[in-house]
């Protein structure tokens, strides 16, 4: 029997790793693919499953690889089509996935951590604290177990859900290389984004890395004291630090930037804060995204239709491209960390629940 530290996980490995391992069985390069076809396109569970592989070999790979998608606890739909999936990993823990859909484009949206350390304020996933990293393959398999569940391909993938993902960047940046792998997933590279609160290591190394992502960045406030009121990262990263590392990280890349902005009623959402914003920006190519806040934040209020209107004028009146995001999955405690919360706590909201 082979000692644990030897084990592989089938979904951490990289389409090289996986020609090395055939390399060493004695077996052709051909292999690869076809266990990878498998994996990715087919949604195998088993290596028994692949069947146009010998016994033989099926049984090393048994021997040798774990093969491990997460167990799915719960999965809620709302009535905008938004689902929601709860997955519990080998050792015990949850995490949370998101499928949106609009119009003929769906989104996975992927949690890169248990839990997660920044304690931004308006944020449920933070009250329970950070558990730990997520593994290569936890991440990989929670789009494949999503599309398994779903039955027909996912389009786009955004990490942001649980986490944070520049506090995990070796890991989230594997994933994608996996799963745009043109003989793995072959996701499109330009339908991946990763999200961030400003960990600006991360933006660095993104920009180094050579994968053409998308970068998304949650401001939600353009001062930084109330920036640090809200994202207490900012203390760490503080705002015109961040602002300096976005300017080179599109000097880099060539890549707009979208900038996420929670938009909390009476706090954030008056038109002083949109001119200060559009003065932030004013030097960057930026796409502005702006969230009204879910009514099932505790401790804040969705601003009013007309404090959203007069935020997107303000800044479209200033040449920024703007859009407004409607509230989804708030029926099904759609905001990051709201159901794993649920479920731990023992409380329960109306939804149309399929596990």
């Amino acid at each position: 029997m082979k000692e644990e530290h030897d084990v592989k996980e089938a979904l951490g490995m990289e389409f090289a790793a996986w020609q090395n391992f055939f390399a060493e069985q004695g077996e052709p390069q051909y292999r690869s693919q076809q266990v990878c076809e498998w994996l990715y396109t087919k949604h195998a569970v088993s290596f028994e499953e692949m069947t146009n592989l010998s016994k033989g070999l099926r049984a090393r790979l048994e021997e040798r690889v774990a093969f491990h998608l997460p167990a799915l606890e719960e999965d809620v739909v709302s009535r905008d089509g938004t689902r929601k999936f709860l997955w519990r990993l080998e050792d015990g823990e949850t995490v949370e996935s998101v499928l949106m859909k609009h119009h003929n484009r769906m989104t996975a949206c992927l949690s890169s951590q248990v839990g997660c350390s920044l304690g931004c304020a308006f944020c449920v996933t933070g009250q329970g604290g950070f558990r730990r990293n997520l593994a290569v393959h936890e991440m990989v398999g929670q789009f494949l177990a999503m599309e398994r569940v779903l039955g027909e391909p996912v389009n786009n993938l955004v990490f942001m859900g649980m986490g944070e993902p520049f506090l995990n960047t070796s890991h989230v940046l594997q994933s994608i290389r996996q799963l745009q792998h043109p003989r793995m997933r072959g996701l499109g590279i330009r339908h991946v984004t990763i999200s961030t609160a400003g960990i600006l290591p991360g933006i660095r190394q993104l920009a180094a890395s050579g994968l053409d992502v998308r970068l998304a960045v949650s401001l939600h406030a353009a001062d930084g004291r109330l920036r640090s009121q809200l994202m207490p990262i900012n203390n760490t990263y503080p705002l015109q630090e961040l602002m300096g590392t976005l300017y080179t990280y599109q000097e880099q890349t060539g890549n707009r930037v979208t900038v996420e902005y929670l938009l909390l009623g009476g706090v954030n959402d008056r038109p002083d804060d949109a001119r200060r914003l559009a003065g932030l920006l004013s030097k960057l190519k930026v796409f502005v995204n702006l969230i009204p806040c879910n009514t099932g934040v505790e401790g804040f209020q969705p601003p009013t239709k007309k404090a959203q209107d007069i935020f997107r004028n303000v800044l479209q009146t200033r040449g920024f491209e703007v859009f407004v995001r409607t509230e989804r999955g708030g029926d099904v405690d759609g905001a990051c960390g709201q159901l794993r919360e649920r479920r731990s706590s023992g409380k329960t909201k109306r939804g149309s629940r399929k596990g």
